[in-house]
């Protein structure tokens, strides 16, 4: 693979999660289309975007900041499923496995931002 990024299970399960929440939005009401639409899927894609400029071979401090904004995307992913449920777009089931989904990846990411504190910077 050509770029570090790649072999990351964090970001190969959050590009999995990515496509999972860009195919749920398109069931999403029409008028969400600029409101929670729009921001559920930045959100998603932040998280994976976040991680793979992080990687790109700066220190491993910069890295820890990246994880973290990916951590936070993770989180607002989490709280636009919410909203979503409470709106009726997705049902209980559907929220309640990406909730999983996002409470595993959201392990995933502090566990390796958590790494590189035994590491030097």
């Amino acid at each position: 693979m050509a770029f570090r990024f790649e072999d990351l299970q964090v970001w190969q399960r959050a590009m999995d999660l990515d496509d999972r929440i860009n195919e749920l939005t398109k069931t999403f009401p029409k008028e969400e289309i600029n409101i929670l639409t729009s921001q559920i899927k930045r959100a998603a894609d932040s998280v994976v975007l976040n991680i793979a400029e992080g990687s790109t071979g700066q220190s491993k401090a910069v890295f820890k900041v990246f994880l973290g904004y990916s951590l936070r995307s993770a989180i607002e992913v989490v709280s636009c499923l919410f909203i979503a449920k409470r709106r009726k777009y997705i049902s209980e089931d559907i929220f309640s496995g990406l909730y999983t989904e996002y409470e595993i990846l959201v392990k995933m990411i502090t566990s390796l931002k958590s790494s590189f504190w035994q590491l030097r910077a």
